[in-house]
Protein backbone atom coordinates (compact mmCIF):
# COMPACT_ATOMS: atom_id res chain seq x y z
CA UNK A 1 0.00 0.00 0.00
CA UNK A 2 2.88 2.53 0.83
CA UNK A 3 4.28 1.61 -2.35
CA UNK A 4 0.96 2.77 -4.04
CA UNK A 5 0.98 5.75 -2.78
CA UNK A 6 4.43 6.62 -3.62
CA UNK A 7 3.37 6.01 -7.10
CA UNK A 8 0.50 8.52 -6.83
CA UNK A 9 2.12 11.11 -5.16
CA UNK A 10 4.55 10.99 -8.23
CA UNK A 11 1.69 11.29 -10.60
CA UNK A 12 0.56 14.04 -8.85
CA UNK A 13 3.84 16.10 -8.65
CA UNK A 14 3.81 15.97 -12.48
CA UNK A 15 0.64 17.70 -12.49
CA UNK A 16 2.59 20.86 -10.63
CA UNK A 17 4.62 20.96 -13.76
CA UNK A 18 1.63 20.88 -16.37
CA UNK A 19 -0.80 22.72 -14.26
CA UNK A 20 1.58 25.21 -14.05
CA UNK A 21 2.25 25.37 -18.17
CA UNK A 22 -1.59 25.57 -18.73
CA UNK A 23 -2.27 28.49 -16.67
CA UNK A 24 -0.31 30.78 -19.17
CA UNK A 25 -2.97 30.22 -22.10
CA UNK A 26 -6.72 29.62 -21.01
CA UNK A 27 -8.40 29.40 -24.43
CA UNK A 28 -11.30 31.17 -23.58
CA UNK A 29 -14.05 30.27 -20.94
CA UNK A 30 -15.56 26.90 -21.61
CA UNK A 31 -18.17 25.20 -19.03
CA UNK A 32 -18.72 27.25 -15.89
CA UNK A 33 -16.16 30.15 -15.60
CA UNK A 34 -13.44 29.59 -13.56
CA UNK A 35 -15.26 31.45 -10.78
CA UNK A 36 -18.10 28.81 -11.44
CA UNK A 37 -15.85 25.66 -11.06
CA UNK A 38 -13.90 27.33 -8.53
CA UNK A 39 -16.64 28.30 -6.37
CA UNK A 40 -18.50 24.51 -7.14
CA UNK A 41 -15.00 22.67 -5.91
CA UNK A 42 -14.85 24.62 -3.02
CA UNK A 43 -17.85 23.86 -2.03
CA UNK A 44 -17.61 20.36 -2.26
CA UNK A 45 -14.29 20.41 -0.35
CA UNK A 46 -16.29 21.81 2.45
CA UNK A 47 -18.51 19.18 2.50
CA UNK A 48 -15.82 16.36 2.33
CA UNK A 49 -15.45 13.70 5.83
CA UNK A 50 -11.95 13.31 6.17
CA UNK A 51 -11.69 9.49 4.52
CA UNK A 52 -12.63 12.17 1.27
CA UNK A 53 -10.58 15.06 2.36
CA UNK A 54 -7.48 12.84 3.01
CA UNK A 55 -8.17 11.13 -0.72
CA UNK A 56 -7.91 14.56 -2.35
CA UNK A 57 -5.11 15.65 -0.44
CA UNK A 58 -2.93 12.55 -1.21
CA UNK A 59 -3.90 12.41 -4.92
CA UNK A 60 -3.36 16.37 -5.25
CA UNK A 61 0.36 17.78 -5.59
CA UNK A 62 1.63 17.97 -2.14
CA UNK A 63 2.43 22.15 -2.81
CA UNK A 64 -1.44 22.94 -3.04
CA UNK A 65 -2.25 21.66 0.44
CA UNK A 66 -5.10 19.59 -0.79
CA UNK A 67 -6.72 22.29 -1.91
CA UNK A 68 -9.24 20.91 -4.73
CA UNK A 69 -9.91 24.27 -6.24
CA UNK A 70 -6.78 25.25 -7.37
CA UNK A 71 -7.12 22.55 -10.02
CA UNK A 72 -10.63 22.46 -11.32
CA UNK A 73 -10.13 24.33 -14.22
CA UNK A 74 -7.15 22.08 -15.55
CA UNK A 75 -9.66 20.43 -17.78
CA UNK A 76 -10.20 23.50 -19.81
CA UNK A 77 -6.46 24.48 -19.85
CA UNK A 78 -5.57 21.03 -21.39
CA UNK A 79 -8.48 20.11 -23.51
CA UNK A 80 -6.47 21.45 -26.80
CA UNK A 81 -3.35 20.15 -25.91
CA UNK A 82 -1.98 17.32 -28.44
CA UNK A 83 -2.13 14.70 -25.74
CA UNK A 84 -5.57 15.88 -24.05
CA UNK A 85 -7.41 16.20 -27.21
CA UNK A 86 -9.37 13.38 -26.63
CA UNK A 87 -11.38 14.98 -24.21
CA UNK A 88 -12.91 17.93 -25.83
CA UNK A 89 -15.91 15.77 -26.43
CA UNK A 90 -16.69 15.11 -23.36
CA UNK A 91 -17.29 18.59 -21.77
CA UNK A 92 -20.90 18.69 -23.17
CA UNK A 93 -23.79 17.24 -24.28
CA UNK A 94 -25.00 18.08 -27.50
CA UNK A 95 -29.15 17.35 -27.91
CA UNK A 96 -31.16 17.71 -31.13
CA UNK A 97 -32.69 21.02 -31.42
CA UNK A 98 -35.94 22.23 -29.67
CA UNK A 99 -36.29 18.26 -28.46
CA UNK A 100 -36.20 19.50 -24.40
CA UNK A 101 -34.67 15.81 -23.70
CA UNK A 102 -31.60 13.78 -23.05
CA UNK A 103 -31.46 10.37 -24.13
CA UNK A 104 -27.84 8.58 -23.01
CA UNK A 105 -28.12 6.29 -26.16
CA UNK A 106 -28.66 9.12 -28.06
CA UNK A 107 -26.76 11.70 -27.17
CA UNK A 108 -23.60 10.14 -25.60
CA UNK A 109 -22.74 7.63 -28.53
CA UNK A 110 -19.73 5.64 -27.13
CA UNK A 111 -19.62 7.51 -23.54
CA UNK A 112 -18.34 10.73 -25.16
CA UNK A 113 -19.95 13.13 -23.50
CA UNK A 114 -20.12 14.63 -19.86
CA UNK A 115 -22.22 11.95 -18.56
CA UNK A 116 -20.48 9.44 -19.80
CA UNK A 117 -17.46 10.93 -18.34
CA UNK A 118 -18.37 11.43 -14.84
CA UNK A 119 -19.16 7.64 -15.06
CA UNK A 120 -15.67 6.74 -16.71
CA UNK A 121 -14.09 8.53 -13.98
CA UNK A 122 -16.12 7.83 -11.12
CA UNK A 123 -15.15 3.86 -11.85
CA UNK A 124 -11.49 4.90 -12.04
CA UNK A 125 -11.46 6.50 -8.75
CA UNK A 126 -13.06 3.50 -6.97
CA UNK A 127 -9.94 1.78 -7.47
CA UNK A 128 -8.62 3.79 -4.79
CA UNK A 129 -10.25 2.08 -2.10
CA UNK A 130 -9.19 -0.98 -3.51
CA UNK A 131 -6.10 -0.39 -3.17
CA UNK A 132 -5.25 -1.28 -6.54
CA UNK A 133 -2.01 -0.09 -8.95
CA UNK A 134 -3.51 -0.27 -12.23
CA UNK A 135 -1.36 1.45 -14.39
CA UNK A 136 -4.60 2.72 -16.90
CA UNK A 137 -5.73 4.81 -14.32
CA UNK A 138 -3.98 8.16 -13.53
CA UNK A 139 -5.94 9.22 -10.21
CA UNK A 140 -5.27 12.07 -9.91
CA UNK A 141 -5.79 13.52 -13.33
CA UNK A 142 -9.57 11.28 -12.40
CA UNK A 143 -10.31 13.39 -9.75
CA UNK A 144 -9.41 16.88 -11.71
CA UNK A 145 -11.55 15.32 -14.71
CA UNK A 146 -14.83 14.40 -12.22
CA UNK A 147 -14.42 17.65 -10.02
CA UNK A 148 -14.66 19.43 -13.54
CA UNK A 149 -17.18 17.85 -15.37
CA UNK A 150 -19.73 17.88 -12.25
CA UNK A 151 -19.83 21.69 -12.63
CA UNK A 152 -19.88 21.44 -16.37
CA UNK A 153 -22.98 18.81 -15.86
CA UNK A 154 -24.61 21.56 -14.01
CA UNK A 155 -24.39 24.26 -16.90
CA UNK A 156 -27.40 24.10 -18.11
CA UNK A 157 -26.38 25.41 -21.82
CA UNK A 158 -23.87 22.32 -21.73
CA UNK A 159 -26.47 20.29 -22.50
CA UNK A 160 -28.15 22.12 -25.48
CA UNK A 161 -28.82 21.86 -28.60
CA UNK A 162 -26.51 20.42 -31.61
CA UNK A 163 -27.05 23.61 -34.44
CA UNK A 164 -26.20 26.07 -31.86
CA UNK A 165 -23.29 24.38 -30.49
CA UNK A 166 -24.95 24.58 -26.70
CA UNK A 167 -25.93 28.26 -27.27
CA UNK A 168 -22.38 29.23 -28.53
CA UNK A 169 -22.95 30.25 -32.03
CA UNK A 170 -26.19 32.66 -31.17
CA UNK A 171 -24.81 36.04 -30.71
CA UNK A 172 -25.99 38.59 -28.90
CA UNK A 173 -25.68 41.69 -26.48
CA UNK A 174 -24.64 41.71 -22.54
CA UNK A 175 -25.87 44.67 -21.50
CA UNK A 176 -23.21 46.73 -23.46
CA UNK A 177 -20.45 44.30 -24.69
CA UNK A 178 -20.80 41.47 -27.35
CA UNK A 179 -21.05 37.95 -26.12
CA UNK A 180 -23.37 35.06 -26.71
CA UNK A 181 -25.95 32.93 -24.98
CA UNK A 182 -23.28 30.24 -23.85
CA UNK A 183 -21.08 32.62 -22.59
CA UNK A 184 -23.76 34.75 -20.73
CA UNK A 185 -24.00 31.37 -18.46
CA UNK A 186 -20.80 30.02 -18.44
CA UNK A 187 -19.62 33.51 -16.95
CA UNK A 188 -21.78 36.81 -17.89
CA UNK A 189 -23.99 36.21 -15.05
CA UNK A 190 -21.24 35.15 -12.52
CA UNK A 191 -19.25 38.00 -13.20
CA UNK A 192 -22.31 40.86 -12.96
CA UNK A 193 -23.53 39.07 -9.85
CA UNK A 194 -19.92 39.15 -8.32
CA UNK A 195 -19.90 43.20 -9.42
CA UNK A 196 -23.04 43.81 -8.17
CA UNK A 197 -23.75 42.15 -4.99
CA UNK A 198 -20.35 40.59 -3.53
CA UNK A 199 -17.74 43.25 -4.26
CA UNK A 200 -16.01 41.20 -7.09
CA UNK A 201 -15.10 38.46 -3.79
CA UNK A 202 -15.63 35.00 -4.37
CA UNK A 203 -15.57 34.47 -0.65
CA UNK A 204 -18.89 36.83 -0.37
CA UNK A 205 -20.83 34.80 -3.20
CA UNK A 206 -19.86 31.22 -2.03
CA UNK A 207 -20.78 32.08 1.27
CA UNK A 208 -24.14 33.43 0.15
CA UNK A 209 -24.58 30.24 -2.00
CA UNK A 210 -23.64 27.53 1.26
CA UNK A 211 -25.89 29.87 3.25
CA UNK A 212 -29.10 29.15 1.49
CA UNK A 213 -28.26 25.69 1.42
CA UNK A 214 -27.04 25.36 5.26
CA UNK A 215 -30.27 26.59 6.81
CA UNK A 216 -31.81 28.80 4.04
CA UNK A 217 -34.27 28.88 0.72
CA UNK A 218 -32.74 25.52 -0.69
CA UNK A 219 -32.20 23.81 2.31
CA UNK A 220 -35.22 21.61 2.04
CA UNK A 221 -33.64 20.27 -1.03
CA UNK A 222 -30.44 19.21 -0.48
CA UNK A 223 -31.58 15.46 0.70
CA UNK A 224 -32.94 15.52 -3.33
CA UNK A 225 -29.65 16.76 -4.63
CA UNK A 226 -27.87 14.15 -2.99
CA UNK A 227 -30.68 11.07 -3.31
CA UNK A 228 -28.00 8.37 -5.72
CA UNK A 229 -28.74 5.05 -5.55
CA UNK A 230 -26.02 4.26 -7.88
CA UNK A 231 -23.80 6.89 -8.76
CA UNK A 232 -23.19 5.47 -12.22
CA UNK A 233 -26.84 6.15 -12.99
CA UNK A 234 -27.20 9.91 -11.57
CA UNK A 235 -25.43 11.82 -13.89
CA UNK A 236 -28.32 11.19 -16.42
CA UNK A 237 -30.68 13.02 -13.76
CA UNK A 238 -28.07 15.88 -13.89
CA UNK A 239 -28.21 16.01 -17.27
CA UNK A 240 -31.81 15.63 -17.59
CA UNK A 241 -31.80 18.61 -15.37
CA UNK A 242 -29.92 20.95 -17.08
CA UNK A 243 -31.51 20.30 -20.36
CA UNK A 244 -35.22 20.94 -18.79
CA UNK A 245 -33.47 24.54 -17.72
CA UNK A 246 -31.55 25.34 -20.34
CA UNK A 247 -35.28 24.96 -22.56
CA UNK A 248 -37.17 26.70 -19.67
CA UNK A 249 -34.46 29.45 -19.24
CA UNK A 250 -31.69 29.25 -21.53
CA UNK A 251 -33.15 29.93 -24.81
CA UNK A 252 -36.42 31.22 -23.75
CA UNK A 253 -37.24 35.08 -25.13
CA UNK A 254 -33.62 34.73 -26.76
CA UNK A 255 -33.22 36.03 -30.43
CA UNK A 256 -29.63 35.93 -32.48
CA UNK A 257 -28.33 39.62 -31.70
CA UNK A 258 -31.16 40.52 -29.05
CA UNK A 259 -29.60 42.45 -25.96
CA UNK A 260 -29.81 40.46 -22.46
CA UNK A 261 -29.91 42.94 -19.26
CA UNK A 262 -31.61 43.25 -16.03
CA UNK A 263 -34.72 41.18 -16.91
CA UNK A 264 -32.73 38.06 -18.22
CA UNK A 265 -30.09 38.69 -15.46
CA UNK A 266 -32.28 39.15 -12.59
CA UNK A 267 -34.85 35.72 -13.53
CA UNK A 268 -31.61 33.95 -14.19
CA UNK A 269 -29.43 34.63 -11.66
CA UNK A 270 -31.20 32.64 -8.96
CA UNK A 271 -30.90 29.52 -11.32
CA UNK A 272 -26.78 29.87 -12.02
CA UNK A 273 -26.30 30.24 -7.93
CA UNK A 274 -28.54 27.19 -7.32
CA UNK A 275 -26.93 24.82 -10.24
CA UNK A 276 -23.63 26.17 -8.77
CA UNK A 277 -24.57 24.48 -5.00
CA UNK A 278 -26.55 21.53 -6.74
CA UNK A 279 -22.81 21.12 -8.56
CA UNK A 280 -20.57 21.54 -5.26
CA UNK A 281 -23.18 19.44 -2.99
CA UNK A 282 -23.23 16.57 -5.42
CA UNK A 283 -19.58 16.50 -6.45
CA UNK A 284 -19.20 16.05 -2.47
CA UNK A 285 -21.59 13.08 -1.99
CA UNK A 286 -19.34 11.49 -5.35
CA UNK A 287 -15.86 11.43 -3.14
CA UNK A 288 -17.41 10.94 0.28
CA UNK A 289 -19.00 7.47 -1.46
CA UNK A 290 -15.85 7.02 -3.61
CA UNK A 291 -13.50 7.76 -0.97
CA UNK A 292 -15.64 5.60 1.90
CA UNK A 293 -17.29 8.50 4.01
CA UNK A 294 -20.87 7.86 5.33
CA UNK A 295 -23.42 10.71 4.40
CA UNK A 296 -23.06 11.33 8.00
CA UNK A 297 -19.56 13.62 7.08
CA UNK A 298 -21.10 16.56 4.96
CA UNK A 299 -23.95 17.69 7.44
CA UNK A 300 -22.79 21.50 6.83
CA UNK A 301 -20.41 23.16 5.30
CA UNK A 302 -16.74 24.25 7.58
Amino acid sequence: MDRIRGLLRLCALAFVFFAGLASISLPGALGWSKEGHIITCRIAQNLLGPEAAHAVENLLPHNLNGDLSALCIWPDQIRHWYRYRWTSPLHFIDTPDKACTFDYSRDCVKDACVDGAIQNFTSQLLHYRDGTADRRYNLTEALLFLSHFMGDIHQPMHVGFTSDEGGNTVELRWFRHKSNLHHVWDREIILTALKDFYENDMALLQEAIEGNFTDGIWFDDVASWKDCDDLLSCPDKYATESINMACKWGYKGVEEGVTLADDYFDSRMPIVMKRIAQGGVRLAMFLNRIFGDPEEGFASPT
